[in-house]
């Protein structure tokens, strides 16, 4: 069943940009793995030569909680599923009580696409947990974007990923490099919290992608949460599609795995994949 999102403006583009996107989400067939949740965003400003670009993004594994070793083949299976072009992490790769990330991130390479995987730190990135990621994705080729950006290129034209260093150190990291960007490229921003999103200025931002809330691992209609202190905003970014008071969307997946416990009630895990098509939405 599809839900129509309505269409977004962005920045110093309003009058030239159309941006929509319509959700479907199927019940996974790979055990472990709860939803495999497609959006299609449309856009004005993507270059033909991206139409029908596949984007299959994961988040916040916490490898082992929930998300145990006997998901991960699941994981590897529904990832390879969306034949995606790029494959984008989204953070926290271990979980609370330790967890193999090499193992992780070995499974990880079993999803080959075409541009590779690009990552970015989440706020379990810490200490140990943060050099043992590091490592991991230096030796499994995982581009770790922080505060950097990476072209992707179709022939001659091309589209644009930024990803966000550590989204909770606004001293250090309030400046969204998105702004040294032209406002006619077509920008993927990819950051842990979708809080960032609204702290700051991410002008030139086309779409974002972020995890960090697992909406709310226990919810009630998408709307309240016991655990509301994942974002500063309470339920307003929770999941799903949303937009920043700029108007931008930003895409907030549920994740995989759990943080301070292990539950989840009507926030399925999952993989979500991001079709970009070139132009309006059709009706």
């Amino acid at each position: 069943m599809f839900k129509r999102i309505g269409m977004a403006l962005t920045g110093a583009v309003l009058s030239a940009v159309l941006l929509g996107s319509c959700a479907t989400a199927s019940f996974s067939k790979y055990k472990g793995i709860g939803r495999i949740k497609q959006y299609d965003i449309y856009s004005e400003q993507l270059p033909e030569t991206f139409d029908r670009f596949r984007i299959a993004f994961a988040t916040d594994f916490h490898y082992e909680s929930r998300f145990t070793a006997k998901r991960l083949p699941n994981l590897v299976r529904a990832l390879q599923s969306v034949d995606a072009d790029v494959l984008i992490l989204g953070g926290d790769y271990r979980g609370r009580e330790g967890g193999d990330v090499e193992e992780l991130f070995k499974a990880l390479q079993q999803v080959s696409t075409p541009y590779g995987t690009y990552a970015v730190m989440g706020n379990h990135e810490r200490g140990e947990a943060d050099s043992l990621a590091r490592k991991a994705m230096k030796d499994s080729g995982v581009k770790l974007l922080e505060h950097r950006v990476d072209t992707l290129w179709k022939g001659n034209r091309f589209i644009e990923i930024c990803g966000i260093r550590n989204p909770f150190d606004l001293k250090r990291n309030g400046v969204s490099p998105t702004l040294a960007l032209k406002p006619e490229d077509f920008v993927v921003m990819v950051t842990h919290t979708p809080d960032y999103v609204e702290d700051v200025d991410i002008s030139h931002t086309d779409l974002a992608l972020a995890g960090h809330t697992h909406g709310g691992q226990v919810s009630l209609f998408k709307r309240w949460t016991p655990a509301g202190n994942f974002s500063k905003y309470g339920s307003r970014f929770l999941t799903g599609l949303k937009h920043n008071s700029q108007g931008i969307p930003v895409i907030i997946s549920n994740g995989l795995g759990t943080s301070r416990k292990d539950i989840r009630l009507f926030t399925p895990s999952e993989v979500v994949l991001v079709i970009l098509h070139c132009g309006p939405e059709k009706p």
